[in-house]
């Protein structure tokens, strides 16, 4: 069950969807920085949470990094989806990376999310072939439809219990993959 949505985009299409199934959901300006949280409004997103009772925090679209004291609060209970087969491509626009390196395959990334940038231990992968036509956008729409796949069902069998992490190997879960993907 969602127990709140959270967004640091004001006319997120997350908030309308929330809406429609009646979950609560609410925008917290992130402040002064582009790339991360300031303290303030770290310390908001971790009072909306605590105060929605979750159990677990899915980050889809969230393009700030999170550190310090929010992966403190929740500890191990971070999950990311990350548009390329990590470790291969961190950061931004991993699709353009994939392109531009030439591999022949890429795909999307559940992990956990810690202190580094895309370095938490690796939950489930599903692959994307990389096509000889391919545009950056035909890619990342491939990529997104893996992720829609894929982050659901790892964020199901988390909610079960069925994955256990220890070290950086995660155990209980099968990576999705298709190769024939188009």
């Amino acid at each position: 069950m969602v127990s709140i949505v959270v967004s640091d985009v004001p006319d997120a299409g997350i908030l309308q969807q929330a809406a429609r199934f009646d979950t609560p959901a609410r925008f917290i300006a992130p402040g002064r920085f582009r790339t991360k949280l300031d303290e303030s409004a770290e310390a908001e997103y971790i009072s909306a949470l605590r105060s929605a009772d979750v159990d677990l925090v899915v980050l889809a679209g969230f393009m700030r990094i999170l550190k310090g004291e929010f992966l403190r609060a929740f500890e191990g209970r971070v999950l990311n989806i990350h548009p390329s087969l990590l470790p291969s491509f961190p950061g931004l626009e991993a699709w353009k990376q994939a392109l531009d390196y030439g591999v022949k395959c890429t795909g999307c990334t559940v992990h956990l999310v810690d202190q580094g940038i895309d370095t938490g231990p690796i939950l489930a992968q599903s692959a994307v072939p990389v096509l000889d036509s391919d545009t950056p956008s035909a890619l990342h729409q491939r990529i997104q439809a893996a992720e829609h796949e894929l982050l659901p069902a790892v964020v199901a069998s988390v909610a079960r219990g069925e994955i256990q992490v220890r070290g950086r190997i995660a155990h209980g879960f099968m990576t999705l993959s298709k190769v024939g993907r188009t």
